[in-house]
């Protein structure tokens, strides 16, 4: 029942109209330590920075463009222009679950306490408030990496102040690395990266259970139908269903997100029992 292949869809409207220090508009700088994210460009126009140990590259973006990068690779995105992405990840739910690690400053990555409260946005307000003008209401609660359950007290602007502060933060550090690498020292990403795992080393048994059941379950799925047909036996085509997951809009790290819930589809057309 997982999405082709046990990954997760979004479509990502990047922030825009809040310049960061350095006069350029767009997402928080992030790595993920897991799993493998793609862009697919559908509109507007901006740049992809990525920072590894290769050092700092820029990928132009526009409508049509395809890029995708694997775990460890930060990057950042830059909307120059109503940029707006359909963004796939693999391994569905990890990221959901903390595998993504902002480029914040080293003295606040290696502390576990100070990164989760420069990482932690306020809850959002009650479904039906509009996230930012020209956008939907919300439609679902927040994973549960945003935080705590919907509060009426915290308002759509100390939202946006929140995740620009964060944003400003991560950009600081992702400079910083930036230039190191720029003059040929790799050090303090390698610290970067030593830090990041050390934040995630005590969730990697509970992402197990979530890449058990969806993207390795998918492998097992289609090894199964494979042996099947193997035999002549289809079976499988007999069990077919359409499924849905309606989007709901929350606050991401690059923009506002339009996510989908595919752990948990509507089913319109069940097995027969």
């Amino acid at each position: 029942m997982t999405f082709p292949g046990g990954t997760s869809v979004s479509r990502l409207s990047v922030y825009s109209g809040s310049p960061c220090a350095d006069g350029l508009e767009g997402g928080t700088p992030h790595l993920h330590t897991a799993s493998t994210e793609a862009y697919v460009v559908i509109g507007g126009h901006g740049t992809l920075q990525t920072l590894d140990v290769n050092g700092l590259r820029e990928t132009a973006l526009s409508a049509g463009t395809t890029v995708w990068f694997t775990p460890g690779t930060i990057h950042r995105a830059v909307n120059r222009g109503d940029l707006e992405v359909v963004v796939v990840m693999s391994n569905a739910g990890l990221p959901e679950a903390g595998d993504a690690v902002m480029t914040f400053p080293p003295e606040i990555v290696a502390d576990p306490e100070r990164y989760r409260a420069a990482a932690a946005l306020p809850p959002p307000p009650e479904p039906g408030a509009p996230l930012a003008p020209g956008t939907p209401p919300a439609t679902a609660p927040p994973t549960p990496s945003e935080g705590p359950a919907p509060s009426a007290a915290v308002t759509v602007a100390d939202i946006e102040e929140a995740v620009r502060l964060r944003r400003e933060l991560a950009v600081e550090g992702f400079l910083r690395l930036a230039d190191a690498a720029a003059h040929g020292d790799l050090a303090p990403l390698h610290r970067f990266y030593d830090h990041a795992i050390a934040l995630v080393r005590p969730r990697a048994a509970a992402w197990r259970a979530i890449w058990e059941g969806t993207a390795a379950e998918e492998t097992r799925r289609t090894a199964g139908i494979l042996d099947a047909l193997e035999r002549g036996d289809g079976a499988h085509l007999r069990r077919s269903a359409l499924m849905e997951s309606p989007p709901h809009d929350r606050w991401g790290m690059c923009g506002n997100l339009r996510a989908h819930d595919v752990a948990h589809p509507i089913v319109h057309t069940p097995e027969p029992s």
